[in-house]
């Protein structure tokens, strides 16, 4: 399974990206997981539903699964970042052939950095070795190769020529 993230900062356009990137992909016949890092707390469960109940009552994993999907809830009592388990969590997944990374700055496998000028934010590849090209939507002063934000189907063929799937 071959694997590459997108990072950049909050509001650049990661998930859009990837939810444009993602079909491309499925196109050509590859099966795609996607891990996405977020620094907020986050809840799939409503309060009240049984699996949330079942949490707070204090159970460390909750799985839900029906007929269509399943879904396992972990509770980590750590406060650390959990870049360190990436490794762990990939074991995870089932066999796919592109694990797409949402986030995870400082995780070792290359990725895209998503940049808009607009957003007022610095750019990460000077401090971000595993940057390997910057998708914007201005060029900007960077020896990398730069891509159109808005071109998928560039970003796409990137992705694939640069991960050997293509």
């Amino acid at each position: 399974m071959k694997i590459f993230g997108f990072c950049g900062y909050s509001g650049s356009g990661k998930t859009t990206l990837i939810e444009g990137l993602i079909p491309l992909f499925v196109q050509q016949g590859l099966k795609i997981s996607l891990i996405k890092h977020t620094h907020h707390g986050f809840d799939m469960d409503r309060p009240g539903k049984d699996s949330w109940r079942h949490r707070e009552a204090g159970a460390q994993e909750v799985m839900l699964l029906s007929d269509r999907r399943w879904v396992l809830l972990h509770e980590r009592q750590e406060a650390t970042e959990p870049t360190p388990m990436l490794d762990d969590m990939l074991r995870h997944l089932s066999p796919c052939d592109l694990v797409i990374l949402e986030g995870f700055k400082s995780a070792r496998w290359d990725k895209i950095e998503v940049h808009r000028v607009a957003n007022g934010k610095p750019t990460v590849w000077q401090e971000t070795p595993a940057v390997v090209a910057v998708a914007r939507d201005q060029a900007i002063d960077c020896p990398l190769p730069q891509l159109d934000i808005n071109d998928h189907a560039a970003i796409a063929a990137f992705v694939l020529k640069h991960t050997g799937l293509m």
